[in-house]
C-alpha cells in the first residue's frame, strides 16, 4: 500500500533503521546549550520539528570535544554527563515517530568565536567575557581562517590522535544518548574540509600533498567511527561537494571522496557546498531552489551511494521531482522548517493525500495514554505530550 504514496511519503531503510519519510530536517545550530548540553530551548524547537512531521530529525551539529566548538553556546557531546540532557531530546523527538539523528563534527581553525548575533567575530580582548576566554583553535596548517582570526595551532600526529579519539568516543556516547543516526559533518570549511581542501592544507607529511593524502584524516574518522557506532545503525556523511568562490576542491574530487567512504563503511553522502574559498577562477554556487541537488545526483550516480539533496528546497512538488528524478534518496530541509514547521503535513496535502494529517500523527507514549486515557476517551481526540520543561 506504501507504494501507493508519493516517494516522498514512502519509508526508507538504511541498516537497521527506518524513517517512515523521506523528509529530513536538517542540522541547524541553535547557538543555545550550555557546557555543550541542549536546553529547553533545544525541546521546543526540536519539538515542533518533530511534531511536524519529518522522518528523520538531526539535533544541531555537536562538536566532540570542547575545542571543536565554534562558540561557547554551540553544542558538543563529549561528556556522559551531558547525556541526560540530551536524552530528553531524542526520547522527545522519537515519541513523535521521527528518528533521533545528531551530526558530529569539529570547528578546526573556525572555533574560538562569538555566536551568529554577532557575526562569528573571533574572541579576544576587549570584546569577550573572563569567564569565556578565547582558546587556541586546531587545523591542519597554521593558516587563520580569515585575516581577523588568530592562527591556529597545526595538528602533530598527538593531536590528530586525540581527534580521532575523541570522535569514537562522541559516537558511543551519541548511542547512550539516544540517537539513532549520526553524520559525521565533513563540509563547510570544519576541520575535516579543512583537511580535505589543499587551499587550507599545506602539509608536508602523509595528511597533505596530494588528494589521497589530504582524504587521510577523513578517512580516519569514517574508520573510527564506524568501529565505534553499532553495525546496524547508519553512518551519513556531509561534503561540500565543492569550496567555496575561488575554491580548489570540486566534483570529482567528491566522488572519489565518497567512493572511499562507502568502502569504510558510509552509508550515505549529504551533498551540500562551500566553508573554503580562495583566488581561483572557481565560481560561487547560486542559490537558487534546489541548487545542490545536481551534487547529490552525481555523488548518486558516479559513486553509487544513496544521497540527501537540501539547500532551498521550498515546494513540495520540487522534493517529490527531485526523489522521482533519481536525484537523492532523501532530502533535507532548514530555513522552510523554521518558517513551516507543519511543511511535511502541507507536503502531504499538496500532494494528494487524502488523509494528510495522519502523517504527522503518532501514538502518544504509554505514560502519557495511561495518565489521560479516560480524559482521552470523553473528548475523543488525540493530544501531543507535553514534555516537562525542567532546567538540567
Amino acid at each position: 500500500m506504501t507504494d501507493t504514496l508519493p516517494l516522498l511519503f514512502q519509508p526508507y531503510s538504511l541498516r537497521g533503521i527506518t524513517a517512515k519519510n523521506r523528509i529530513v530536517v536538517a542540522p541547524m545550530c541553535q547557538y543555545a546549550s550550555v557546557d555543550g548540553a541542549p536546553t529547553d530551548w533545544h525541546m521546543v524547537h526540536m519539538g515542533r520539528l518533530a511534531m511536524g512531521g519529518a522522518g528523520i530529525s538531526f539535533v544541531e551539529e555537536t562538536a566532540v570535544e570542547a575545542r571543536g566548538r565554534k562558540t561557547y553556546q554551540c553544542a558538543g557531546l563529549w561528556s556522559s554527563n551531558q547525556i541526560p540532557a540530551y536524552r530528553r531530546v531524542t526520547d522527545m523527538i522519537r515519541s513523535f515517530g521521527s528518528v533521533p539523528a545528531i551530526q558530529s563534527g569539529h570547528s578546526g581553525r573556525k572555533g574560538s568565536c562569538h555566536g551568529a548575533m554577532q557575526g562569528w567575530k573571533p574572541l579576544g580582548e576587549g570584546n569577550t567575557t573572563p569567564d569565556q576566554p578565547p582558546w587556541i583553535a586546531l587545523a591542519p596548517s597554521p593558516l587563520p581562517d580569515t585575516p581577523a582570526h588568530p592562527l591556529p595551532h597545526a595538528m602533530d600526529r598527538d593531536d590528530i590522535a586525540t581527534v580521532l579519539a575523541a570522535f569514537a568516543e562522541n559516537a558511543r556516547l551519541s548511542l547512550d544518548a539516544g540517537f539513532e543516526l549520526l553524520e559525521i559533518h565533513g563540509a563547510h570549511g570544519y576541520l575535516i574540509h579543512q583537511f580535505l581542501s589543499p587551499l587550507s592544507n599545506h602539509r608536508a607529511d602523509g595528511y597533505g600533498g596530494d588528494l589521497n593524502g589530504r582524504m587521510r584524516f577523513a578517512l580516519e574518522v569514517a574508520e573510527t567511527v564506524r568501529k565505534a557506532w553499532p553495525a546496524d545503525r547508519a553512518l551519513w556523511w556531509r561534503a561540500s561537494c565543492v569550496d567555496g568562490k575561488g575554491g580548489v576542491w570540486d566534483l570529482d574530487d567528491t566522488v572519489v571522496l565518497a567512493r572511499e567512504l562507502k568502502a569504510r563503511g558510509v552509508d550515505l553522502i549529504d551533498c551540500s557546498s562551500g566553508g573554503i574559498s580562495g583566488d581561483t577562477d572557481m565560481p560561487i554556487v547560486p542559490r537558487t531552489p534546489g541548487y545542490q541537488a545536481g551534487f547529490a545526483e552525481a555523488v548518486r550516480r558516479e559513486a553509487d551511494i544513496a544521497t540527501v539533496a537540501v539547500g532551498e528546497i521550498i515546494e513540495p512538488r520540487q522534493a517529490e521531482a527531485i526523489l522521482t528524478e533519481g536525484k537523492a534518496d532523501l532530502v533535507a530541509i532548514a530555513r522552510e522548517l523554521m518558517l513551516d514547521a507543519n511543511w511535511p503535513a502541507r507536503a502531504a496535502r499538496e500532494l494528494g493525500i487524502e488523509a494528510w494529517w495522519t502523517c504527522c500523527r503518532q501514538p502518544m507514549p504509554t505514560a502519557w495514554n495511561n495518565a489521560n486515557a479516560s480524559a482521552r476517551s470523553m473528548l475523543n481526540v488525540i493530544k501531543p505530550p507535553r514534555p516537562t520543561m525542567t532546567a538540567m
